[in-house]
C-alpha cells in the first residue's frame, strides 16, 4: 500500500514512501519509455499515488482547478476516466489511511479559509470518496504530508501553515487533534519527512527563503507530535523541493534538494539532525525543481529523479546513484509532460515508473522497460495524416539491448490498422539493435490507434509502443508547390492543386485557404469551397507566388473540411523573393 507521496506545485515528496522499495533479481539497468498520457481537467498542482480501489493496481490523484482528481490504473500503465472531487482551493494533498479500514483516503492542505482547515476525504474502497471531515488547523495552508509522529499506529499530518510549520496528530477517524506550531524555520516552502537521528522518530526536513536568505533545515521529533527548533543551515541557492533516503548506505538519512529552474543539491546527513555542506549537480535543461528518491534500477543503491526540459522536449533527468552518497550526471528521458511526478509500478512488472501531471495535458506515463530502450522514445508514434486505402511510409522504432546478456524476445505483435516487419530475431544482443518497423493503412476516415506488444526478457509483463495514425478520404495532388525564384512585386504563373473525393459519400469543404509566416505571399482562388464533391469527383484550387520580400518564403495551402471530418494533410507552398 501506497501510503504517502504529495506534491505542492512542483511534486514534493515524504521520504517514508522513497527509502524503502521492495528489491527483485533483475538486471540493474533501467530505461524509461512514454506508455500514454490521461487527459485531466486544468491544473496540475500535487499528485500522489496510491490503489484506492483495492484491484492491486496502482492509481493516480492530482490536485486539479476545481478539485482533486482520481484516475484508477489499468494494471498496464493506462488509467480510466479521471473523476474529479470539488473541494475548496487548494494546492497540496496527500493519501493515507486515515481510520484504519484498509481503504486509502486523501487529506487536503485548504488554502484560504477562516478559520483555516485540513480536509480528509475518507475512501469507500471502490476509488470513490466519502463528503470531507474538516479540522481546524491555526493558519491557512501551503503543504501537508503525512507520518506517524506520536508512534501511536494512527497517521497524523504536517503541515506549512505559514508562519508555523505544525503537526496535527490523527485520532483514528479522519479527524485531528489541534496543531502543534512550531515556527523555528522562517519562510517554509517545501517538507519531507523522515528519521534524521536514529532515534525511532519522525523528524520534518524543510526548505524555503526569507528574502534573499535561502535554508535549508530539520525539525527533529519528540515522538509526542511535537518538534524542537530547527536546525538550520543556509544555502547558496534559490532552493525548492527536498526528499530524503540514504544515498550512502551509513544507515544514516540524507536530504536531496532540487533548486529553482536549475540543479539539485546532495546533503549527507551525520545521523544527528545536522547535514553536511551540498554537493551540486546540473540539470540538463529548466527543472521544475521537485526531486524524487528511489532505486530506479533496483541495483541496491538509490537514484535521483528530476523533472526537466532539456531545450526541445520535456521529461525527467535521472541520476543514478553511485551508493556512496554520490550520482553520475544526468541522464534525460523525453516524456509529454514534465511536471509534478510520482513514481510507482503502474503495470505491475515489479520495476518502478513514472507518472507526471501537466496543466496542458493530465498524466504521462513513463514505464520502466529495464535493460530495453526504444526510439523515438515519446508516445505515441504519430503518423500524417494518410488517404483511405492507402499505405503510409514505415516508421521504424528502434529497440537497444543496454543489459549485460542477451535479450530474449518471445513475441511481437501488432493491433490497429497497421501493418508491421521487424528485424528482431528471437535474441538482441548484449548492445545490440533491431529494428520495427510499422506503416499505416486505413480502410476508413477517423483516427486510430493501434499497440506494437513485446514479450521479452527485459520486464516479467509485455512492453507496449503505441501507434496513431488519422485517415481522410481527400486525396491532394500534387503535395507540394515551388514557385522558385520571383521579383518581389510580381505576380508568378498559376499552380494548380487538385482534391479528389475518394470516398464513399459526397463531401463538402468549408474552406480552402493559405497559412503559414508567408501567407500574404501566395493567392489562391478555388472552386471547392462550399460545393459537394461528390464520390470519386474532384475540384481544383489556383494559386500563384507574388512576393512581399526577398529571400526564402513558405506558406501551407488548407482543405478544411467540417469539423469532424478529417481534412488532408497541408499542401507545401515554396517561392524565393528577388
Amino acid at each position: 500500500m501506497t501510503r504517502l507521496c504529495s506534491f505542492r506545485f512542483r511534486a514534493l515528496c515524504s521520504s517514508l514512501a522513497l527509502i524503502c522499495f521492495a528489491a527483485i533479481a533483475l538486471p540493474a539497468y533501467a530505461q524509461f519509455e512514454t506508455r500514454a498520457t490521461t487527459h485531466f481537467p486544468e491544473g496540475a498542482f500535487s499528485i500522489a499515488t496510491g490503489d484506492f480501489n483495492n484491484d492491486g493496481n496502482l492509481d493516480v490523484v492530482m490536485t486539479t482547478g476545481n478539485g482533486f482528481t482520481v484516475a484508477l490504473g489499468n494494471g498496464d500503465g493506462t488509467f480510466q476516466t479521471p473523476i474529479t472531487t470539488r473541494t475548496e482551493l487548494s494546492y497540496s494533498l496527500a493519501v493515507a489511511d486515515f481510520n484504519n479500514d484498509g481503504n486509502l483516503d486523501i487529506v487536503v492542505a485548504n488554502d484560504n479559509l477562516d478559520p483555516s482547515t485540513v480536509s480528509v476525504y475518507l475512501g469507500n474502497g471502490d476509488g470513490t470518496f466519502k463528503a470531507p471531515i474538516n479540522s481546524n488547523t491555526t493558519s491557512y495552508n501551503e503543504f501537508v504530508a503525512v507520518g506517524d509522529f506520536n508512534n501511536d499506529g494512527k497517521m497524523d499530518i504536517v503541515v506549512i501553515e505559514i508562519p508555523y510549520i505544525s503537526v496535527l496528530l490523527g485520532n483514528g477517524d479522519g479527524t485531528f487533534q489541534p496543531p502543534s506550531d512550531n515556527d523555528s524555520f522562517v519562510g517554509a516552502e517545501w517538507l519531507a519527512v523522515a528519521d534524521f537521528n536514529n532515534d525511532h522518530n519522525l523528524d520534518v526536513l524543510v526548505t524555503g527563503s526569507f528574502g534573499s536568505t535561502y535554508s535549508i533545515g530539520v525539525l527533529l521529533g519528540n515522538g509526542n507530535g511535537t518538534l524542537q527548533n530547527s536546525i538550520t543551515q543556509a544555502i547558496e541557492y534559490v532552493p525548492a523541493a527536498v526528499a530524503a533516503g540514504d544515498l550512502n548506505g551509513d544507515g544514516n538519512v540524507d536530504a536531496v534538494l532540487g533548486y529553482d529552474l536549475s540543479g539539485i543539491a546532495v546533503f549527507l546527513g551525520n545521523g544527528d539532525g545536522t547535514l553536511q555542506p551540498p554537493v551540486n549537480y546540473d540539470t540538463t535543461g529548466i527543472s521544475n525543481a521537485e526531486v524524487m528518491v528511489r532505486d530506479l534500477n533496483l541495483d541496491g543503491k538509490l537514484d535521483v529523479a528530476v523533472p526537466a526540459t532539456d531545450g526541445s522536449a520535456a521529461g525527467v533527468d535521472v541520476y543514478w546513484g553511485n551508493g556512496d552518497g554520490t550520482l553520475e550526471p544526468a541522464q534525460f528521458y523525453a516524456a509529454t509532460a514534465s511536471g509534478p511526478g510520482v513514481i510507482g509500478d503502474f503495470n505491475g512488472d515489479g520495476l518502478p515508473d513514472f507518472a507526471f501531471g501537466e496543466d496542458t495535458y493530465g498524466v504521462t506515463t513513463l514505464l520502466n522497460t529495464g535493460a530495453v530502450s526504444f526510439s523515438p522514445t515519446t508516445a505515441p508514434i504519430t503518423f500524417p495524416v494518410q488517404v483511405i486505402d492507402t499505405t503510409s511510409q514505415k516508421l521504424t522504432l528502434k529497440l537497444t539491448n543496454h543489459g549485460t546478456t542477451g535479450l530474449s524476445i518471445s513475441s511481437i505483435k501488432l493491433s490497429g490498422e497497421f501493418q508491421m516487419s521487424t528485424t528482431c530475431g528471437k535474441t538482441v544482443a548484449s548492445g545490440a539493435s533491431c529494428g520495427i518497423s510499422a506503416a499505416f493503412k486505413p480502410l476508413t476516415a477517423g483516427t486510430f490507434t493501434g499497440l506494437i506488444t513485446i514479450v521479452d526478457s527485459a520486464s516479467s509483463k509485455p512492453q507496449f509502443v503505441e501507434l496513431s495514425g488519422t485517415a481522410t478520404v481527400i486525396k491532394v495532388s500534387p503535395t507540394s508547390l515551388n514557385f522558385g525564384d520571383q521579383k518581389v512585386g510580381t505576380t508568378s504563373k498559376a499552380q494548380v492543386v487538385t482534391a479528389t473525393n475518394e470516398g464513399s459519400t459526397a463531401i463538402t469543404f468549408t474552406s480552402v485557404a493559405v497559412g503559414g509566416t508567408g501567407e500574404k505571399s501566395f493567392s489562391l482562388t478555388d472552386n471547392c469551397t462550399g460545393h459537394a464533391i461528390h464520390p470519386g469527383a474532384s475540384c481544383s484550387a489556383s494559386v500563384t507566388f507574388d512576393p512581399t520580400k526577398t529571400g526564402a518564403i513558405s506558406g501551407d495551402l488548407y482543405f478544411n473540411l467540417p469539423r469532424g471530418s478529417i481534412s488532408p494533410a497541408p499542401v507545401a507552398l515554396s517561392g524565393t523573393g528577388t
